[in-house]
């Protein structure tokens, strides 16, 4: 069993320019090569050939500058997944294609205000994006701050566990998926935390490990679970909880990430960080996603290693986290899918109120500075993580109030519905709302929205 190193730091200089609160500067190169992972050689798309990519550090206020290669035999991008940024220019612009072998300068100013919590970056390129992602490009961003100023966190041993998934051939080539894998979302039999199989997680008796977990497959979702060990999340994709929760499992979308604190409440001995069996499909909120007879799959363990001789208590309130207000409107958006005629997979698309993405269409203006409720009704027999770039959102439960947490994905269920409540401040131009299985984004299932002054 390999000992779980986080993806090493990238070699980002925090620069103190005069003017300038802050200056995190790096070069990153996309790539192809061959590489191990998870034990075997592969030829993959890699960060500064690296499969995760290293991951990068800032704080609210500073500057992130990337100096961007891209020596793949393809075009792509990056896109900041989950910051409140600049949609356009050449911040989070995911309309921006750079041509292989072109060079490009991404300069992403982080607001004072804006919530630590975990991000990620990867490419965002119409129709390769799964591909893409799916061959190893993912590149977690942690924004350090008022999380990190609670002392219990911000003490706590902490690990970047990059959840990977890989369709390889014998030789190490990857398989691109057909017929029913395309439509269902690819998933890849080799299963890496981090380009490893089944590495270990110190933790001390006593003490404390804090996880920033990162679904960085293309569509499989993992239900996580600890073996002999409550779950504490403490974030969700949006940054820190008002309070923490104590879960037995825990659903993470394909691009969520969440922050959990595990207890070394034990003696001794050894834990399995688990995948439990999980089905993308059903019949809505109250079908059944278990699969019966599947196995489990290891994704790390938690070995016990000494004594704390200090032990830190969990705290009872984390970040003030502040209810939106009722919305100005509210918008109804019906995910479908549609099967031309033929069997093939190049037949089949996916839809927002009944269209395919076009990038020349604005489907969805809205006012900057508003509050708006989105109901997605999921018209489908399969679960679709919608993501929504630039605003995080909260979900607004039975009673119209929306919860105290921020996101940037939420599952909604086949043949369910899902309302959430968003507000589009400080920035204006045109993003993007889109199936978070990636396949499902590259056939159809996403749409512009134009933020307004």
């Amino acid at each position: 069993m390999s000992s779980l190193l986080a993806p090493a730091l990238a070699d980002g200089v925090r620069l103190h320019a005069d003017g300038l609160p802050g200056l995190v500067e790096t070069n990153l190169e996309a790539s192809q090569a061959w590489l191990a992972i998870g034990g075997r050689p592969a030829l993959l798309y890699a960060y500064n050939n690296r499969v995760p990519g290293s991951a990068l550090e800032a704080r609210p206020g500073e500057i992130l500058r990337i100096n961007f290669k891209n020596s793949l035999p393809e075009d792509t991008n990056l896109h900041f997944h989950g910051l409140h940024v600049p949609p356009i220019g050449n911040a989070d612009n995911a309309f921006l294609m750079i041509p292989p072998g072109e060079s490009y300068t991404y300069e992403v100013s982080i607001p004072v205000n804006h919530p630590a919590g975990t991000f990620w970056i990867h490419p965002h390129i119409h129709g390769k994006t799964a591909r893409q992602v799916s061959r190893g490009l993912a590149l977690p961003l942690l924004i350090r701050g008022d999380l990190d100023q609670i002392p219990a966190i911000g003490r706590a041993p902490e690990s970047v566990l990059v959840l990977q998934d890989f369709n390889l051939d014998a030789s190490g080539y990857p398989v691109e998926p057909l017929g029913p894998a395309l439509i269902q979302g690819r998933e890849g039999s080799l299963i890496t935390t981090n380009g490893l199989v089944n590495p270990s997680i110190p933790i001390t008796a006593g003490g404390l490990v804090r996880l920033h977990l990162v679904n960085a497959s293309s569509s499989r979702f993992y239900l996580l679970q600890m073996e002999h060990h409550p779950l504490i999340q403490i974030a969700s994709s949006g940054g820190g909880l008002a309070s923490s929760r104590s879960l037995d499992q825990l659903l993470l979308a394909p691009g969520e990430r969440v922050q959990v604190i595990i207890t070394g409440s034990l003696a001794a001995g050894s834990y399995r960080l688990l995948a439990l069996p999980y089905a993308q499909t059903g019949m809505g909120m109250m079908g059944s996603r278990t699969v019966s007879g599947a196995p489990a799959t290891v994704l790390a363990t938690l070995i016990y290693e000494g004594h704390e001789t200090s032990p830190v208590g969990m705290p009872g309130s984390l970040v003030p986290v502040t209810r939106l207000p009722a919305p100005a409107r509210v918008r109804t958006f019906v995910l479908g899918q549609g099967m031309g005629r033929g069997m093939g997979a190049s037949m089949t698309s996916f839809t927002i109120n009944g269209l395919t993405f076009d990038p020349t269409r604005v489907d969805t203006s809205v006012r900057l500075g508003d509050v708006e409720d989105w109901e997605f009704i999921n018209a489908s027999m399969m679960d679709h993580p919608m993501h929504i770039h630039t605003n995080p959102f909260q979900i607004v439960n039975g009673n119209g109030d929306a919860e105290n947490a921020w996101r940037d994905i939420v599952t909604v269920p086949a043949s369910g519905r899902v309302k959430i409540r968003m507000q589009f401040l400080d920035y204006i131009g045109k993003t993007f709302y889109h199936c978070h299985i990636l396949d499902h984004e590259d056939l159809g299932m996403m749409a512009v929205l134009a933020i307004n002054s």
